[in-house]
């Protein structure tokens, strides 16, 4: 299921921005709703489909990378906030932009878009989903909706965030209390908790799904080729 995280060092998330609030709270609701997935295992089995799914992706982001530099600015993504039909101000558009900005590279590479669409899938009113299918997004709502589903299963006391010990829970729950399940789960705990607070946010999650299914190891890739 992948490597640990590798590469540059992600930003340290500031604690309780606005737009984690926002996230936790959205997820809280979500969690209401209850989800579908019995297992870690059943998410593990759903990755090919998922990867494809996100990889489908690279079409729309073209679109939205105006300049053809492979990243998606400030500017442009607030030229994508319009064409999705999503009203929103110039602060909530920076914040975002930060959030999914992970390395701090003043660009939105494609595994930071693909974490930018999900979250705008979970934040956002179902009344702008119109404009999400004219852009060709509508296919990628039942996968956006899987990987909801699937953090909301971690989440055990729906709480929007998971913890060390339901990570470790969720494993054990697949492969049915094997020795090894503790340190499993102590390994992708690590791989998901990127700025080493003891609890995972959903964008968290998203990055660490990017990483498991081979997106952001794709983008390294061809990073390779364009120094080449």
């Amino acid at each position: 299921m992948g490597g640990v995280i590798s590469g540059d060092s992600p930003r340290h998330s500031s604690p309780a921005s606005k737009l984690e609030k926002k996230m936790v709270e959205a997820m809280q609701q979500r969690a209401l709703k209850g989800t579908s997935v019995k297992s870690f295992n059943s998410v593990i089995m759903k990755f090919p489909k998922i990867d494809e799914s996100l990889r489908n992706c690279r079409t729309i982001f073209q679109q939205f990378d105006e300049d053809s530099n492979g990243e998606i600015d400030q500017l442009e993504l607030k030229h994508c906030f319009q064409n999705l039909g999503i009203e929103s101000t110039d602060e909530e558009i920076k914040d975002l932009f930060q959030a999914c900005d992970i390395y701090e590279h003043m660009g939105m590479k494609f595994n930071e878009f693909i974490v930018f669409l999900c979250l705008v899938y979970l934040l956002n009113d179902p009344a702008v989903s119109e404009a999400r299918k004219r852009m060709g997004l509508g296919s990628l709502e039942p996968t956006f909706e899987t990987l909801v589903e699937s953090f909301v299963f971690l989440d055990k006391n729906k709480d929007g965030y998971v913890s060390k010990s339901e990570m470790i829970q969720a494993i054990n729950e697949t492969i049915g209390g094997e020795r090894s399940s503790g340190r499993i789960g102590m390994k992708r705990f690590e791989e998901m908790d990127w700025d080493k607070n003891g609890t995972v946010t959903f964008k968290e999650f998203l990055f660490a799904f990017t990483r498991w299914v081979g997106i952001d190891n794709e983008d390294d890739e061809d990073d390779d080729d364009e120094e080449e």
